[in-house]
């Protein structure tokens, strides 16, 4: 049985609109829609979506993670997120992988308002643990974790592109409808920073 880990950090400033962004942080859906693409994401329950992650190569094996997550939301607007449950689709000779696969992904996402901006910091931590096949279980111990640490850090850059990316876009719209006045229009062109 082999295990993985990486982790990733966010810190992110997005300026102050009419809405204060944990308003909109209290909507954990929204969170979920950053991460990946809306079309691979399954509503559960309240606060549980079902991801649907595009295929992976790790050390020349396809694999299709699906994961079930809960996302909670505080009063602060900081988000919580946990994985549950999760799944790996493959080749169907590799189907004993899904006996031994296991995936825990914890996250937090925390909003610090300042005078102009509020700066989002943020953390993952993502581990599998995973029986490889021969021959790729021979490998060398150090070529194994250099392999998979790539790998999961890999998924967790990605997580954290989208976030960057999405997140303020969405929040800006969903501020634009929500709130929507003439002289909030100047302040959806604002400029995002990164820290």
């Amino acid at each position: 049985m082999q295990e993985f880990f990486a982790s990733q950090n966010l810190r992110l400033r997005v300026p102050n609109e009419a809405i204060p962004i944990e308003h909109y942080l209290r909507q954990p859906q929204r969170l979920v829609q950053a991460i990946t693409d809306p079309r691979r994401i399954e509503v559960l329950g309240d606060g549980v979506y079902r991801l649907s992650l595009r295929p992976l190569q790790f050390l020349g094996i396809s694999i299709e993670p699906r994961a079930d997550l809960r996302v909670r939301s505080q009063p602060d607007g900081t988000l919580h997120l946990e994985s549950i449950d999760c799944q790996v689709k493959g080749p169907d000779y590799l189907s004993f992988v899904n006996d031994s696969f296991g995936m825990t992904l914890q996250g937090t996402l925390t909003p610090l308002r300042q005078d102009h901006y509020t700066e989002l910091q943020g953390r993952a931590d993502l581990q599998i643990h995973i029986e490889l096949p021969p021959p790729i279980s021979f490998m060398p111990a150090p070529m194994l974790d250099r392999a998979g640490k790539t790998f999961l850090s890999g998924i967790l850059s990605t997580i954290k592109h989208r976030i960057e990316r999405q997140l303020v876009e969405d929040y800006r719209a969903w501020v634009a409808a929500t709130h929507a006045q003439p002289r909030t229009s100047g302040a959806l062109r604002g400029r995002v920073v990164e820290g």
